[in-house]
């Protein structure tokens, strides 16, 4: 049957303002094409019953306010077709490319990571990624299709209206200018299209590259992520999910648009080559009519990269072509570490400090853009998060995703080299030191006489999980009744005779070691003297990645 277009228009609740969307599937006519929406809004898997609408723009009780969320109320308000999302045959620019169903490769890899990235994290809420698709293809037409760099960076900046009050929301410059090129307004930037100040928030490092880019389709997919869960939301439900999208752009035209597109990526999608995604023809960011230069409000603000606009100050370039030639990149040649050499982390934990080297050149100059990949030499389960090869800055440091240590304890080697240049690797010793999450004192005298000794040595136990672990780290550290430190009281002897009342390099104990004298998990501490000083004091036990535990002593 041949197919025509039909249009309808849906109602937005800024200051009148009216989009066209096309539908296909032989639809003329206003009347017809409300069916149309009819038809596709009934065409809803069970779980995405849409429900009884509150009417464009209305506000629930239970979302966050409007100046709280990502976007601008700008957005592209075509609906998927209705016939099946399966692509083309054949296409001039590869397998299914300008189809609807169609994402761009970069693209479509950055939603699908995100969502890796946030299951079984503890910031999970069912999330799927074609939310993330449906949300990136109504706000920016998936990166105004696809026009990213290899890294998932736009060519240009896609930019949402200036936030000035005329027909959209009122909000004053709140970075600088440094993402949206605007010193005076905000306005949406990137993929997702997030305010500059919702970003200062919610800004993610999806590509461990060690900066928070909204104009990077990996950093602001798995941002978009967080936001979406934030709150405990569960997306499984639809309550949830609704609550969800509305976070984004409180509006129930928005809702039904993303649900739409979202249930039309759960039937099928496919790769297409970056830079051939379809572009919504409505007006908005990333749309056949926003090209790269020009913004949006009455502004010319496209005209700027972020970073670098009226009252901001960056080193982005202003947009004009510049046909001067560049300088020659320097070429790396060396490594040079910048992280201590060694590092430590309890079971479980992530290591406190990321790994960081600086890559130089010949002449000791820092070199920028230079990809360096971290790895992980030895027996352990420890890992890095979201991937190990990230690029240099323009300081020529890279710095390492965060680390986690795993389950296994023991040490392991991690190696920073230069991805496709032979100039040396520098190597950490990392290592991973049993964890307790609780401390107890088990045995042990806790008073004793002036000029003397308490009787019985002190025992704690550390366990974890409810169960005894050998070789936690500990110290022992003897204090007044304030907690802090004296110079008279109750304390150690050293080698010497002398006394001290801190002792670090402790282990709990593991049963059988040294014939009976150490049992599984028991600390068991020197003798504890006292000199003529009487009163009540403390003696804490700490441990680096675990709980502290406070000893009363009295000495009378």
């Amino acid at each position: 049957m041949a197919r025509y277009r039909g249009k309808y228009e849906a109602a937005k609740n800024v200051a009148g303002r009216r989009r066209r969307s096309k539908l296909r599937r032989g639809v003329t006519g206003t009347a017809i094409a409300a069916a149309a929406m009819t038809a596709l809004t009934a065409s809803q898997a069970p779980s995405m019953d849409l429900g009884a609408q509150d009417g464009p723009g209305k506000e629930r009780a239970d979302e966050v306010p409007d100046e709280g969320t990502p976007g601008d109320d700008s957005y592209h308000t075509e609906l998927p077709p209705l016939e099946s999302p399966a692509p083309p045959r054949t296409s001039p620019n590869g397998p299914g490319a300008g189809s609807d169903s169609g994402i761009p490769a970069t693209v479509l890899a950055a939603y699908k990571k995100a969502e890796r990235t946030l299951a079984g994290t503890d910031r999970s809420c069912g999330l799927r990624w074609e939310l993330l698709a449906a949300i990136g293809k109504v706000e920016s037409g998936q990166a105004r299709g696809g026009a990213v760099d290899k890294e998932g960076t736009t060519l240009k900046p896609i930019l949402g209206p200036v936030l000035n009050g005329a027909g959209f929301a009122h909000i004053g410059d709140t970075d600088g200018g440094r993402f949206d090129g605007d010193g005076k307004y905000d306005r949406a930037v990137g993929p997702m299209q997030f305010i500059p100040s919702t970003w200062s928030r919610w800004g993610a490092d999806g590509n461990a590259d060690g900066t928070r880019d909204p104009n990077n389709i990996h950093d602001a997919a798995l941002a978009a992520g967080k936001y979406l869960c934030a709150g405990g939301k569960e997306l499984t439900s639809k309550a949830d999910l609704d609550r969800a999208v509305l976070s984004y752009n409180h509006s129930e035209d928005y809702l039904r648009t993303v649900l739409a597109w979202y249930e039309f990526y759960r039937k099928g999608t496919h790769k297409v080559p970056d830079g051939a995604g379809p572009l919504p023809t409505s007006p908005g960011a990333g749309g056949a009519d926003d090209k790269p230069g020009k913004g949006k409000g009455g502004s010319e603000g496209g005209a700027h990269k972020p970073g670098k606009g009226d009252g901001g100050k960056g080193d982005g370039d202003d947009g004009d072509d510049d046909q001067s030639p560049s300088p020659a990149p320097s070429k790396p040649a060396a490594l040079k570490p910048v992280s201590t050499p060694k590092l430590s982390a309890g079971t479980g934990k992530d290591f406190a400090k990321q790994l960081q080297v600086r890559v130089v050149d010949k002449g000791g100059k820092a070199v920028k853009g230079v990809k360096v990949k971290y790895e992980i030499i030895g027996e352990t389960d420890a890992s890095f998060e979201g991937g190990a090869t990230v690029t240099s800055k323009s300081d020529g440091v890279a710095t390492a995703p965060v680390l986690n240590a795993g389950d296994e304890t023991g040490q392991f080697t991690v190696k920073a080299s230069v991805v496709g240049h032979d100039v040396g690797s520098a190597s950490f010793i990392a290592t991973v030191n049993p964890r307790a999450d609780k401390l107890t004192h088990t045995a042990g005298s806790v008073e004793a006489a002036p000029d003397g000794q308490f009787a019985e040595q002190v025992e704690v136990t550390a366990a974890y999980k409810g169960e005894a672990v050998p070789d936690v780290p500990m110290a022992a550290t003897l204090l007044d009744e304030d907690g802090k430190k004296v110079k008279k009281g109750p304390h150690f002897k050293d080698a010497l005779g002398k006394p001290v009342r801190t002792l670090s390099d402790l282990k709990s104990g593991r049963e059988g070691l040294l014939g009976l004298l150490s049992k599984e998990g028991v600390l068991k501490l020197p003798t504890i003297y006292t000199d003529d000083v009487t009163g009540t004091f403390i003696l804490r036990i700490t441990t680096p990645d675990g709980p502290t535990l406070d000893i009363e002593l009295t000495v009378k």
